[in-house]
This record gives structure tokens, C-alpha cells and sequence, in this order.
């Protein structure tokens, strides 16, 4: 078994390394001792430093195992290639052709598909809206594309002069991540969207993004619209008469400090909060703004009642030619209290992990662990606290010329049931 691991730099491809074993359960990593002593090379991952040796199955999994969707699509996928649902690797021989960032993984055994883009229509747009996982989980699949994490979500290439959508083909790269909304949460479409806009009005950098209606703004006839960062469009190449965008290598902070994606969530403490400001002072290009950055999304999480804003939910992005590292633009930002879900934050914020025990002297303390100034990270605290309800009415005030139902009601909800609503 052999998988040939590509980075693409500067719209590139360029083999850096393999993945080889017997099986997914020996299977190793190792950099080509071409890529290292080239002049571009830069290793793939925080926790994979260049080094000439193989990385053991562990370290090989924790890294190539978190570029792999969760939960339902990933046993929907593992069944249609007929695959024990813990070979990480065959799942990824089949969806690795379009990942989140610039890596690609291939294995050495398949034939490159045609590259291109499909045109669909406003019909199957329709269908992907109304028939939720299952059929995300088929356009994963068609398009062997990867997307981490738990919810409905795919790929695709979205042509705004024209608003018209495609399907990619073979390793062609999508523009926008388009998620369903969900059986079990009621206007989770809406719920994302409106955390997002009252991210960015307090001043968080976002992706773009908004709401596809194709009815009547009921959960079965919307879709979640968010452009990808991780694509940089330079219309320097075209296909199928559309601008082809280069892909930007980007690691969650998972993958970063080497943890592997089944532990996303910090269950005893063990300094999940304080390892990621170590990584941003240690690698980031200017590591006093990314910490400012990061520790404001925390707070906001808190108030917004985000607890499933986990270690994968936090990225770092790479510039072109993989020299620089920053925190990526805020996503997946959802109100997971109006739900009623666990009050357990998804790291520890000081001593506690319950959001209704954490409060104002837990960010203190979370302050000094992150190795801030505790007067700088409370001021900051305190003005996303204080903007926070202003932010959300001009985020609804927005929703409302969508056409999208339940606005009034989703906004009192999270008013009332995130971190906010205990200051």
C-alpha cells in the first residue's frame, strides 16, 4: 500500500512524501529527501517536523486522520467503498483528492479522473437542501472530496457573476463549503449565519457567507453558504471557462499539537487553551495580533454559546508559499445552547468546563494561562461583552430582508442561552 501525499504551492503540485504499511494500522509517513532539500520545502504540519526518518502509524494517523469527515457521512462513506469505518486511509484514498488546505492525497494504484466542473441545476440544488446527508454524503463521494467534521457539507464551485453552482471533477478545487441544515436542530442554517454576522460586526474576521434559498425559508429549502478561505482565486487558469483558484495549505490546531480528532474535546484538563497560544507565540508571523484574535473568538464563543468550539474548530492558514502562518478566519460557529445540548464547553476556561460556571474571573484565570496581559485580555473581554447585544440586532436586522423564517425567535434564543445572558 502506497499513497503519494501532494501539496499544491502557488497553483503547483509537488510530492512531499508518502504514506506506506501493510495496512492503515502500520501504515507510516515520510518526507521524500527531495522535497527536503528542496527550496520549498516546509513541513505539512506543526507536529510533523521535517525529518528524513518515518513517522510512526500514531503520528501518521493523528495528522492524515483529521483531514476526514465525522460521524454519519463518514460511516455512510466507509459502507459505500465497503471499508471497516477505522481504515482512515481508505477513506481518504477516496475523498482525498480535494481536501480542506492544499494537500491532496493519492493513491498510487488510481487513474487521475477528468478535470472540470458540472453545472447544476437549480433542481439539484433543491435536492441537495431537501434530502440532507445522504445525498452529501453521494456528492462527497462523486466528487471524492473531504471535509472535516460532523454535519451535512460539500464542495462546490459557486460562479457569482452568474450565480450558478458546479459540482468539481476529478482533483478541480471548489470555492464554497455549502452545509444542510439538520433533522435533529431546528434552523441550524439560520443559527450559523446569525453567529457569523454578529461575529463580524464585533470585529472577528469571517468568511463570506450567506443563505441559499430555494422556497420559502423553511429548514427543507435552505442552504448554508460559506466561501473558503483556504482558496485563493487569481484567474490565472481556466477550465470549463471558470477561473481555477489555487488551494492555501491550512492545519486545525488538532493537527497542529498533534491530537488526535477523537479528542477534539479537552475531558480533564490538560491545557488545551494554553497550547494553542503556544503555537500562535511559536509559529505565527505576528504572534501579539494572533493572540488578540484568538483569545476575542473564545470570548465570543463563550457569549454567543458555542460549546462545540472545539481544538478542529480553531485553524491556521498558510501563506503561498507556506512561509507564514496566521490564524484563519472564524468558522463553524454555531449556538449550540438554544438546543438545549450539554453545558460542557469544549475546553476548559480556567478551573471550569460548565458554561454555566464559567464567568468573568474564569477568563482571568484562563487569562494568565494563556500567557496574556490580564488587564488587555479582560478590556477585550469586557467590549465583546459589551457590543455583543447590538451586534446580534444588526446580524437580525440583516436576516430579515432574507426571506429566511424564525429570525425574531433564534435571536431571543441565543440572547437567552449562551454566556452573555450570566454578566
Amino acid at each position: 500500500m502506497r499513497f503519494t501525499v501532494l501539496l499544491e504551492i502557488h497553483g503547483e503540485p509537488l510530492c512531499v512524501g508518502h504514506i506506506t504499511g501493510n495496512s492503515f494500522k502500520d501504515a507510516c509517513f515520510q518526507y521524500t529527501k527531495e522535497y527536503i532539500h528542496s527550496d520549498q520545502a516546509h513541513p505539512i504540519s506543526i507536529s510533523l517536523p521535517l525529518i528524513e526518518e518515518a513517522y510512526s502509524p500514531e503520528k501518521t494517523k493523528c495528522f492524515f486522520e483529521g483531514l476526514l469527515p465525522e460521524g454519519f457521512s463518514r460511516k455512510a462513506v466507509a459502507n459505500w467503498i465497503k471499508s471497516d469505518e477505522e481504515d482512515y486511509l481508505a477513506i481518504l484514498s477516496a475523498l482525498g483528492k480535494e481536501c480542506l488546505g492544499a494537500l491532496r492525497i493519492v493513491d498510487d494504484k488510481d487513474v487521475e479522473d477528468a478535470f472540470g466542473y458540472e453545472k447544476l441545476s437549480l433542481k439539484q440544488v433543491k435536492e441537495l437542501a431537501a434530502e440532507g446527508a445522504t445525498r452529501s454524503t453521494r456528492i462527497l463521494m462523486e466528487t471524492h472530496l473531504s471535509l472535516t467534521g460532523a454535519s451535512g457539507k460539500v464542495g462546490l464551485y459557486y460562479d457569482e457573476d452568474n450565480n450558478n453552482w458546479y459540482l468539481p471533477k476529478g482533483n478541480a478545487p471548489s470555492t464554497h463549503i455549502v452545509k444542510q441544515s439538520h433533522v435533529r436542530f431546528a434552523r441550524i442554517v439560520l443559527n450559523e449565519q446569525f453567529c457569523m454576522l454578529t461575529a463580524n460586526q464585533l470585529g472577528i474576521e469571517v468568511p463570506e457567507s450567506f443563505i441559499i434559498n430555494v422556497g420559502k425559508g423553511t429548514d427543507s429549502e435552505i442552504l448554508y453558504a460559506t466561501k473558503r478561505f483556504d482558496r485563493l482565486m487569481k484567474n490565472e487558469k481556466l477550465v470549463d471557462g471558470l477561473p481555477v483558484p489555487n488551494r492555501l495549505h491550512q492545519e486545525d490546531f488538532a493537527q497542529a499539537l498533534g491530537i488526535p480528532a477523537g479528542e477534539k474535546y479537552e475531558k480533564e484538563k490538560s491545557g488545551y487553551l494554553r497550547r494553542m497560544f503556544e503555537v500562535i507565540r511559536e509559529n505565527a508571523v505576528d504572534p501579539i495580533s494572533e493572540q488578540t484574535k484568538l483569545w476575542k473568538r473564545i470570548c465570543f464563543n463563550y457569549l454567543i454559546g458555542n460549546n462545540d468550539a472545539h481544538i478542529k474548530n480553531y485553524s491556521l492558514i498558510y501563506s503561498e508559499n507556506l512561509k507564514g502562518i496566521s490564524l484563519s478566519p472564524a468558522y463553524d460557529i454555531v449556538s449550540t445552547r438554544v438546543y438545549n445540548m450539554t453545558e460542557e464547553m469544549s475546553f476548559y476556561i480556567g478551573d471550569e468546563i460548565s458554561i454555566n460556571k464559567v464567568n468573568r474571573s474564569s477568563f482571568e484565570e484562563a487569562s494568565s494561562e494563556a500567557g496574556l496581559s490580564k488587564n488587555m485580555a479582560m478590556k477585550i473581554f469586557d467590549e465583546t461583552a459589551d457590543g455583543f447585544e447590538n451586534a446580534l440586532n444588526k446580524a437580525a436586522g440583516f436576516l430579515r430582508g432574507t426571506g429566511v423564517k424564525g429570525v425574531k425567535d433564534m435571536k431571543n434564543r441565543i440572547l437567552e442561552s449562551g454566556g452573555y445572558k450570566k454578566l
